[in-house]
């Protein structure tokens, strides 16, 4: 009774319609809400896996299959089927095959549509019997030629008798003997038999037998006996055939009868994947969602629409029920939008409890009732007796009956119809008692009382739908927590009623009537006022949002951008720096062969020069960022500090603060030098002179002071160590130091035999 009055009769019918198969829409004009939670989960989730899957591939392809019940039973008692239905039975093999031709994709993720893929792998096809079912049927009537040879034999010689009989009779009626007897110059059939037309006057001019006579009597169809034998051998022929077409279709018959089971299931299946994406059909053109299913007992739609108002013009509505309270009391003027909302909840709920997505946001949810009860409309009946008051109350006395702890109730118009005192109190006390035991109610009404109660009582809250005082018509948004106004006053003297009247009116409300009319009155302009104040803040948030995010998104492209430039600076440095190691190699080597010291000098020079740059590059690019952290603050400078000196690459030892030059005395190695502060950076790990590649701008005559006679290169590769290795020889030799000490790492033995030779001629000489 209650999906009548929430129109879900019309669900069905738009479903139906997107059903191919008759068994399909039989299903779809077949489904009701069902009360058990896995059951509706199990429903939703096939609908979800048919609109994604048809987003993916497409929707399969359905056509009508035929209702094969009486054919199946002629198969179990061994009787041949005919051509048509042999052709029905092949049908559903072939819309089988496609199915699961189309659901067999390599792209396709079967483990995402469980359900459809326990369908699609159940269907049976059989390719032989398709093969041979189509190459002997051209068409419910017909019979190939090449069915069987024997059919092939007989129709061959059929056609040339029937071309012999033709001719024959084709040369009597345009003879010179017998054509004045003919009446028309046509060869015809009467009883399967070739005849010509004869005039009735000239009858016994043709032997032969009469088969029919026209209706006005003046023409006989009259059989010649020159082709009598000729037509019994065709009748012959035709038995034949009919005999051999009976054989054939016993014998295609013969290959469907170990089947009878598959194709009672190839029809079941192929029926509930019809109905599948219909709902999938029916979802798209509703831009509806699949609705999660709570636990809770409460229903969260966010901007739900009525399915049968057009999406363009439908003002969403938004509702929570259940969590803070669980009666909603709609008030408001009687122009339809109370009980367009009261159905639209009613009505996607009974379509989420029957496995349809509803039209509304995601994350909308809906829990899983044992009943839903709805008094919506005007049930008067006057062959009854019954009022409008007495129809209704015999719904509520059902429902107050029949209502649980997980019901839904939707009730229209509670207390109408009677007293209005008397009406509202009865109205509160039913409310009331739905509330006690556990239901989830939703009531429209117009007593202020109702209103009153809901404002002050636990569990209670009162809605409206906007209304448009311009238009004198709902725009169907809910406000929750807003009591409506029944605008009475207004609608009459927008409508046209004389003011006088309206006036008078006005005065016959008391006090306490006008304070609580200003009262909700006020309650409802702050409400719209907060709502369009929220709704400003919730634009400027998201705009907020979406600056901090793409703020975010360009501090990340300068830092990378910043580092890429880094990466690809070090980069540089590093070639340059191979480069330049090849270089020097190549120098050490020509001066082994340079005759004077001016030449060494020369060379030597050029090599420092080419290092230097090096260096200058390098530490700009390693130490550009850690500048300002190692800076030294001019309070700190102590004698004694271990100080990195940044212009010449070297650590060193702080001997004396020179306050008034703003320089300090630092000691590296065995020199002593005045350093202006703002070269003094605090000591690194790189920069300390232990076999490192760090390179100074000391004269030459200090660098010679300073150079020892061993190092170390334990933990360097081959590469970096015959680069420090290389210097280290070559700053010895200009030295003039007799003899070097070099420890490394016992490695794979590359840097001995490197070095091996030259410390040979080295020891030789």
């Amino acid at each position: 009774m209650y999906l009548e009055k929430l129109e879900f009769h019309k669900i069905l019918e738009k479903l139906a319609n997107f059903c191919a198969t008759t068994q399909g829409k039989e299903l779809a004009f077949n489904l009701k809400p069902s009360n058990q939670i896995s059951i509706v989960e199990n429903l939703l989730q096939e609908t979800s896996e048919a609109v994604n899957l048809s987003y993916r591939n497409g929707c399969p392809s359905f056509y009508a299959i035929s209702n094969i019940t009486i054919e199946l039973k002629k198969l179990e008692s061994n009787n041949p089927l005919s051509a048509k239905s042999l052709l029905n039975l092949a049908h559903i093999f072939k819309l089988s095959q496609d199915l699961k031709d189309y659901f067999d994709k390599d792209f396709l993720d079967l483990s995402q549509y469980p359900i459809l893929s326990n369908l699609f792998s159940r269907l049976y096809t059989n390719k032989s019997i398709l093969d041979k079912i189509f190459s002997c049927l051209f068409d419910e009537n017909t019979i190939d030629d090449k069915a069987s040879k024997t059919l092939h034999r007989i129709r061959k010689e059929k056609r040339k008798l029937e071309q012999d009989i033709r001719s024959k009779l084709n040369d009597m009626i345009h003879s010179s003997t017998y054509s004045k007897y003919i009446q028309e110059n046509i060869i015809t059939l009467r009883n399967e038999r070739f005849v010509i037309p004869v005039k009735e006057e000239y009858r016994s001019q043709i032997k032969g037998f009469v088969h029919d006579i026209s209706n006005a009597g003046s023409t006989v169809f009259v059989e010649p006996i020159s082709i009598f034998e000729m037509n019994n051998e065709l009748n012959h022929l035709e038995k034949e055939e009919e005999l051999e077409i009976e054989k054939i279709l016993q014998e295609l018959s013969s290959l469907f009868s170990p089947y009878v089971e598959e194709l009672q299931l190839d029809v079941t299946i192929i029926s509930k994947l019809d109905f599948i994406f219909a709902k999938a059909k029916f979802s798209k053109s509703l831009q509806a969602t699949t609705p999660l299913i709570n636990r809770q007992k409460e229903i969260h739609l966010k901007n739900a629409r009525h399915p049968f108002i057009d999406k363009n013009k439908v003002i969403p509505m938004s509702l929570d029920l259940g969590d803070d309270f669980s009666v909603l009391l709609i008030t408001g003027p009687n122009t339809g939008g109370k009980t367009v909302t009261l159905k639209t909840v009613g009505l996607l709920t009974c379509m989420a409890c029957s496995g349809l997505n509803i039209p509304c946001d995601e994350n909308s949810s809906i829990y899983v009732f044992d009943s839903i009860f709805a008094d919506i409309g005007d049930d008067q009946s006057i062959l009854d007796s019954l009022s409008t008051f007495s129809s209704h109350m015999l719904n509520i006395v059902e429902i107050t009956k029949q209502a649980t702890e997980n019901s839904l109730i939707l009730v229209d118009e509670l207390g109408s119809g009677t007293d209005p005192l008397e009406g509202a109190n009865l109205a509160i006390s039913i409310l009331d008692y739905f509330q006690s035991i556990g239901s989830l109610t939703i009531a429209t009404t117009h007593y202020q009382e109702l209103k009153q109660y809901a404002l002050v009582t636990n569990g209670f809250e009162n809605a409206s739908v906007e209304f448009d005082i311009s238009t004198l018509s709902p725009t169907y948004k809910l406000l929750i927590g807003i009591p409506g106004k029944s605008n009475a006053f207004e609608i009459s003297k927008k409508l046209g009623l004389p003011n006088t009247i309206i006036t008078k009116a006005q005065s016959f409300m008391t006090s306490n009537q006008i304070d609580i009319e200003n009262l909700l009155k006020n309650i409802y302009d702050d409400k719209i006022s907060i709502e369009k104040e929220k709704s400003e803040v919730s634009k400027e948030l998201e705009q907020i949002t979406l600056l901090r995010k793409s703020l975010e998104k360009e501090n990340t492209d300068v830092k990378r951008q910043e580092q890429e430039l880094i990466n690809n600076a070090k980069i540089k440095a590093r070639n340059i720096l191979l480069e330049a190691k090849e270089e020097a190699t190549e120098i050490i080597k020509q001066m082994n062969s340079l005759a004077s010291r001016q030449d060494l000098e020369n060379a030597r020079n050029h090599l420092n020069d080419k290092i230097k740059d090096i260096h200058l590059l390098d530490s700009s690019n390693t130490n550009k960022s850690n500048d300002f952290n190692n800076t030294i603050d001019t309070k700190n400078i102590k004698p004694n500090m271990e100080v990195f000196v940044s212009n010449l690459g070297q650590n060193g030892i702080v001997l004396s603060y020179v306050s008034k030059s703003n320089e300090v005395q630092v000691q590296i190695g065995s020199l002593k030098m005045n350093v202006p502060i703002k070269y003094l950076k605090l000591p690194t790990n790189t920069s300390k002179n232990n076999g490192s590649l760090a390179v100074n701008n000391v004269p030459h005559i200090a660098k010679t002071k300073m150079v020892k006679s061993e190092i170390k290169v334990i933990g360097l590769n081959v590469e970096e160590a015959i680069f420090v290795i290389d210097k280290f020889l070559d700053d010895a030799s200009l030295s003039k130091l007799q003899t070097v000490r070099i420890v490394h790492g016992k490695g794979t033995g590359k840097l001995r035999n490197r070095y091996s030779s030259i410390f040979e001629k080295a020891s030789s000489r």
